[in-house]
């Protein structure tokens, strides 16, 4: 009788390592993906920042090939 009640706390214990385990592994994949988000947004602003700067540097190189 000691080892079947053996056998299943120990099988308890390694599907409760699995638990803590995968909440662990769901916090952190949550909280990559808000970086990821975050740095997504910021690569957006800083490409429509260029393109705002490089919009009067395209018609000054326009007006210099003209003459």
């Amino acid at each position: 009788m000691l080892w079947p009640m053996l056998a299943l706390a120990l099988a308890f214990c390694g599907i409760a390592v699995l638990a803590v385990l995968s909440v662990r592994v769901y916090a952190e994949v949550r909280r990559l993906a808000r970086q990821v988000s975050d740095s997504s947004q910021r690569i957006t602003r800083a490409a429509e920042d260029l393109e705002r700067a490089s919009a009067p540097l395209g018609s000054h190189v326009d007006a210099l090939r003209r003459r």
